[in-house]
């Protein structure tokens, strides 16, 4: 089985991607990562990627005209040879002219059931609605933040006392499980 290249984009720790990566290792996976790409040189994701011989690149936004800054990604993505891209804790809105050139091969892990609670502050905002869950779910990236077509959801509990952060860790748990599989399912149909 020929497996597909994966570009991952990230900000921060990485732990999606590092989910993402430990499930590329095993043999009957669809997918390798090709790059895990960062707006941030200094992403702990990227020190824990390197740490384990998967092929990095940086790119600082600051000071660029988006459509530089983009192109510089979209020139690595694709000197790697990347098939498809998943967004792992990327704080970037993308362009519609880069999402426009990946066109139904972006997908994204979003902390909500969406289409509820679309943005940002998702845990909050599920606590105040006094909502019974929460969740993550995985989308097809297109122009409307947060809006393309959901490829799963997981469901998480709120707990009486429950606060973004305690609620947020249990999501995080959920996303490390989800995305690995929705990822394998979707470069597989």
């Amino acid at each position: 089985m020929a497996r597909r290249r994966l570009g991952i984009l990230i900000s921060g720790r990485g732990t999606n991607m590092a989910a993402l990566v430990e499930a590329s290792r095993a043999e009957d996976c669809p997918y390798e990562i090709a790059l895990v790409a960062s707006d941030r040189p200094e992403a702990p994701g990227l020190a824990w990627a390197r740490e384990r011989k998967v092929p990095v690149f940086a790119q600082s936004p600051k000071g660029m005209p988006k459509p530089d800054y983009e192109a510089r990604i979209d020139a690595a993505l694709r000197e790697a040879g990347v098939e498809a891209i998943a967004l792992a804790g990327y704080m970037r809105l993308l362009s519609d002219d880069f999402v426009h050139a990946w066109r139904g091969r972006i997908v994204n892990i979003h902390p909500s059931l969406l289409p509820r609670y679309k943005g940002l502050d998702t845990h909050a905002r599920a606590i105040e609605a006094g909502d019974s869950h929460a969740g993550t779910s995985v989308h097809i990236v297109n122009e409307e933040l947060d809006g393309g077509e959901v490829l799963g959801q997981a469901e998480v509990a709120i707990l009486p006392g429950d606060t973004p952060e305690t609620l947020a860790e249990r999501v995080l748990a959920e996303e490390h499980r989800l995305y690995p599989k929705v990822i394998a399912e979707w470069l597989t149909r």
